[in-house]
């Protein structure tokens, strides 16, 4: 191994063993308010970002970005050519990118937020952003890595990004492949059996390249759930109805989280190191902005909290 690869693995033990962890984002979740929540933040890795949120979602924000500034700190550590590791896991913050761009029901009352600066963790970004309309967003994504999504509604455009997201990861980062056809599992069960859309052509064949086309063209949330591969179903089991989908999106996030730990305690510097960090920051994040809304809320979404994590 590299000596590149030994100084990424120590950098990214370092950066994950500063989250706040479950039981700090337990007291962030105390509140009472979302004044004391950010008080707390403060002293966190999160702090650096969310001294200047007056609201949720600005200190919801905040902490997504510090995620995106850490995956940026630890792209700089690797080895050369060793980003292209982490742009698959980076997607979510170009996906928010495009969303931002996108018009949405009812008009958008507020100012968009800035958009998320990617650097070397950008897949086509420099491309979509000059998009106009949706018609010319989903040409830019068909001559980008991200594919053509199907269709041009915001919808469509969305999906087909999220969808390919995983795709990507799947093939590009095997220590997290597993995640992945979980995550592809989640998006077309939401989107099938909750909103009862049909998936964009594209969109149907990623989702059968991760879960098989068996599961991919049941008719009903149970035969898609039997049919799942091994390497997703785990991610619905004791999941009956599809209105409970948020206990598999929990569930989806403590194992990215439990499996990263374990990544990083093997101990090998390597690949492997990397993608745990990006695991468990990843997943500290998610909590973090969880607790945050059960602050703002006075903690009477305690039990939600609770439940989630």
């Amino acid at each position: 191994m590299s000596a590149g690869w030994v100084a990424a693995a120590v950098r990214a033990r370092a950066l994950a063993g500063r989250c706040p962890g479950p039981d700090g984002a337990r007291e962030i979740a105390r509140g009472p308010a979302l004044g004391d929540a950010l008080r707390l933040l403060a002293p966190t890795p999160y702090g650096r970002y969310a001294r200047t949120a007056v609201d949720l979602p600005g200190a919801q924000r905040a902490v997504t970005a510090t995620v995106l500034w850490q995956l940026r700190v630890l792209a700089g550590w690797l080895p050369p050519g060793g980003a292209r590791l982490l742009v698959p896991l980076a997607a979510g913050f170009e996906i928010a990118n495009v969303v931002a761009l996108l018009p949405a029901p009812g008009g958008r009352p507020d100012r968009a937020p800035e958009p998320y600066r990617l650097g070397a963790l950008e897949t086509a970004w420099r491309s979509l952003e000059g998009a106009g309309t949706p018609t010319e967003l989903r040409a830019a994504l068909a001559a980008s890595p991200w594919g053509d999504p199907g269709a041009d509604t915001p919808w469509a455009l969305v999906t087909g990004m999220r969808m390919a997201a995983a795709r990507r990861t799947d093939v590009a980062v095997p220590a997290a492949r597993r995640w992945a056809r979980a995550r592809a599992a989640l998006l077309a069960a939401r989107e099938r059996f909750v909103h009862g859309r049909s998936l964009p052509a594209p969109v149907r064949r990623d989702a059968a390249r991760l879960l098989g086309s068996r599961a991919s063209d049941a008719a009903s949330y149970e035969d898609f759930r039997d049919r799942l591969p091994a390497s997703a179903r785990w991610v619905l089991a004791d999941v009956e109805e599809p209105d409970t989908l948020w206990r598999a999106e929990a569930r989806w996030w403590r194992t990215v989280r439990a499996d990263g730990t374990a990544l990083l305690r093997e101990g090998r510097p390597g690949p492997g190191a990397v993608v745990g960090a990006v695991a468990v920051l990843s997943a500290d994040a998610w909590r973090v902005r969880a607790a945050l809304e059960s602050a703002a809320r006075g903690g009477r979404a305690r039990e939600a909290f609770d439940a989630l994590v």
